[in-house]
């Protein structure tokens, strides 16, 4: 071997070892990056705002024009869509983002319409990332810096969209689900305003026996339900069936670039294979993530935290509908593989550090790359930590 050939090899054997066992990442420096990603994040939602505030417009747009129109007009009328065309107007806009959400939706965005465009925004924002924040800061306080910056939150922030306050409500239901179940159940249930995120946690319950839970979601869910109806009256009611064509107008387009903002294995299928095809196995694979999330009790000695690290790891396999900014939620298993990790006895395994650092970068990672890449690979990061939490949480 030349000099040139061995020296080449010790670099990439040196490039192997820096990665296989990332004795730099140590806790120190995870909280001076962790520090570092979250300014430049902030650099980064603070250009998503100026351009909100512009024509390209927000998904927020949505939500404050029917808080807006609840205000003035009444709840029934946040689902014209032409009503909503003119109250978004207002803010320089010239198309319209459709208000699709349940009415017990108007309960959490109501208050924002009080505030001008601009304003709200923040109010939105800043408030729904503190609820996140604090909820995921309570199940893991020593790993603050990993929260604080975590991508997946960053994300949801950028967009001014809800899945800051889905993934808190996720996050604190699962967390509570066991020690405080009336309370681990209501926010289970609170996730009717956007269902297919909680698709597999009434299984998880079920499975695990915590009937408590179990009803108190589905009291919470019907709860809502029925306030926002006895609140905002049938005329409402009604009128949000009217946003279901909308909704279905959306899926049945044939826009990549739509389908690479999500984060799912269906949404990647259907790019290439078509719906049908997409759809089938999407239902297999739910169906398979429903049999991990039952066993999984079994499985992990009745450990509430590793099976419910598994069913929030398996949602986005599972629900064919959700973007990556609906992805604050994985911050609970992503924390639950970094503690197993930093607990089991002697050090981390080879690899653990690189591969924990590239899951927590995933939903942003995932959502950079989808476009150039024309293929979003966040599902495969998700059967990654579902794997690796069902081999780990055994032996956890």
């Amino acid at each position: 071997m030349t000099g040139d050939a061995q020296q080449q090899q010790n670099r990439d054997t040196g490039l192997v070892s820096l990665l296989r066992d990332a004795a730099w990442l140590d806790k120190e420096r995870v909280r001076a990056y962790a520090v570092i990603y979250f300014l430049g994040s902030l650099g980064m939602i603070a250009n998503t705002y100026v351009k909100a505030m512009g024509g390209v417009g927000s998904d927020f747009l949505a939500f404050w024009g029917a808080a807006k129109i609840t205000l003035s007009e009444g709840a029934a009328a946040t689902y014209d869509i032409a009503l909503q065309k003119a109250v978004q107007a207002s803010t320089g806009f010239d198309e319209v983002f459709a208000f699709v959400n349940p009415p017990p939706f108007l309960f959490a965005v109501t208050p924002f319409g009080a505030l001008p465009y601009p304003a709200a925004w923040i109010a939105w924002v800043v408030t729904t990332f503190a609820l996140w924040f604090a909820v995921s800061w309570k199940v893991a306080p020593r790993f603050w810096p990993l929260i604080l910056a975590y991508p997946g939150a960053m994300i949801a922030a950028s967009h001014a969209q809800n899945g800051l306050l889905t993934g808190a409500l996720l996050v604190g239901g699962v967390a509570l689900a066991g020690k405080r179940p009336l309370l681990g159940g209501a926010m289970i249930g609170a996730l009717v305003i956007k269902p297919h995120l909680a698709v597999l946690l009434p299984f998880w319950l079920a499975a695990g026996g915590k009937w408590k839970a179990f009803i108190a979601a589905g009291i919470s869910a019907v709860g809502l339900l029925a306030l926002s109806w006895w609140v905002f009256g049938t005329e409402t009611m009604l009128a949000y069936t009217t946003s279901w064509e909308k909704s279905a107008l959306l899926m049945a387009q044939d826009d990549d670039d739509f389908f690479l903002r999500m984060a799912t294995l269906y949404s990647q299928l259907r790019i290439w294979a078509g719906h049908e095809i997409a759809l089938g196995i999407n239902v297999v694979v739910a169906t398979a993530m429903i049999a991990l999330v039952w066993l999984s009790w079994k499985r992990f000695g009745g450990d509430m935290a590793a099976s419910g690290a598994l069913a929030l790891a398996a949602t986005p396999l599972a629900s064919p509908y959700l973007f990556n900014y609906d992805l604050a939620f994985l911050i609970l298993p992503t924390l639950w593989l970094v503690a197993e990790a930093r607990d089991r006895k002697g050090s981390f395994r080879p690899w653990d550090k690189a591969i924990l650092l590239m899951l927590w970068l995933a939903p942003f990672v995932t959502r950079a790359a989808a476009l150039p890449l024309h293929l979003n690979l966040m599902p495969l990061a998700s059967a990654a930590m579902v794997w690796l939490i069902w081999q780990r949480g055994k032996a956890a």
